[in-house]
């Protein structure tokens, strides 16, 4: 990939996710240049982002001279569509979460982008949560001994149904698809792929067209991984609970970037992905310790994408990752449709990506 002092980025979407996570964290990387959003709101944009173009069309803009890298923050049910077009004109793309809504879309992508040699990556940003780090920190440095049993948890409580497309009987709308990406990645991340999947989705709320309680459960040999996403949980859950051979970890709140964003506060500013809830280690002779937690920086999935395309370091959310959390999201949807435990649809050499 040639070297460029300035990444011009165009930024498809300026929804909740394009202006809430995206626009900021974009704009706090040196080297990534913010020079264009398709938005139907014009007036919205320059408020926040005086200067930067405006473009009603996401083709002009995919296919613009104008852009390098094009990150696509819209409904789930597009990301295939514009991604397709981004690659065949040349340009560099970035998909936020989920990937695309199944299998066979992920695939032509990433044959997409091998056939024109474009990076693509996929918005895994939650790899950078406080939350996860400090769990995994622990993990590495075997706090608690071998991991027996992983618990993540992205509970929330919404009790109203909302009229957004997340929440809409639309292709891949839903909690799973919205929450379970990130569940699903930190996971792999952590133990790899694994041998079943048992999921359970359901409606929980009155009024709920797709699912908006879900239940994961992955199966590592005799290792066990829960994931869990619920829209009616007021208090009680924590994020994270593990359980090993040598003790135990709670893990009670979550990452505080997403509000600190809400909030204006900008990333890299003083108190940026600080962390004041520590981890709680129960040791195995009964004893109990607090450790600090680590602070989060989703900048760093923007830093990895500016580094990668300039050539000084790989894909840090590579194609193959990510086509194996698709795998995962699709798995579970097959196993609470019928009732079965489901194993990924995987190539070996899709499998190979992880030994």
């Amino acid at each position: 990939m040639p070297f460029s002092s300035s990444i011009r980025v165009g930024l498809v979407g300026y929804g909740f996710s394009g202006k809430t996570f995206h626009a900021p964290l974009i704009r706090a990387v040196p080297g990534l240049d913010l020079v264009a959003v398709v938005s139907r709101n014009a007036d919205k944009v320059q408020a926040d982002l005086p200067g930067v173009i405006v473009e009603a069309n996401p083709l002009a803009l995919v296919t613009s001279s104008l852009i390098d890298l094009v990150v696509i923050a819209t409904p789930n049910e597009t990301h295939a569509p514009i991604a397709r077009v981004a690659l065949a004109a040349g340009k560099h793309v970035v998909i936020d979460k989920p990937f695309a809504l199944d299998m066979r879309e992920a695939r032509e992508l990433i044959a997409l982008s091998r056939q024109h040699d474009r990076l693509l990556s996929v918005f895994h940003n939650r790899r950078w949560d406080s939350d996860f780090l400090t769990v995994r920190r622990s993990i590495i440095y075997q706090h608690i001994g071998e991991v027996t049993h992983f618990e993540s948890h992205f509970d929330r409580f919404r009790p109203q149904v909302r009229d957004r497309w997340r929440e809409r009987a639309d292709p891949g709308s839903g909690l799973w698809f919205d929450l379970g990406p990130h569940l699903v990645d930190q996971a792999l991340q952590l133990f790899g792929l694994p041998d079943r999947v048992h999921g359970n989705l359901a409606r929980q709320r009155a009024g709920a067209l797709t699912d908006d309680w879900a239940h994961v459960v992955l199966d590592y040999e005799e290792r066990r991984v829960i994931l869990h996403g619920g829209s009616l949980v007021a208090g009680g859950s924590h994020r994270f609970v593990v359980h090993g051979t040598g003790g135990s970890l709670v893990k009670r709140m979550p990452d505080r970037q997403e509000q600190q964003l809400l909030d204006g506060l900008q990333p890299g500013a003083l108190g940026w992905g600080d962390d004041p809830d520590p981890l709680i280690v129960h040791a195995a002779d009964g004893s109990t310790r607090y450790l600090p937690a680590t602070s989060g920086d989703q900048r760093m999935y923007y830093r990895g994408i500016a580094e990668a395309f300039n050539g000084n370091r790989d894909n840090l959310a590579t194609d193959l990752q990510s086509l194996a959390v698709m795998a995962v999201l699709e798995a579970a949807e097959h196993s609470s449709r019928t009732g079965t435990a489901t194993s990924l649809d995987l190539t070996p050499t899709e499998r190979a990506a992880w030994s």
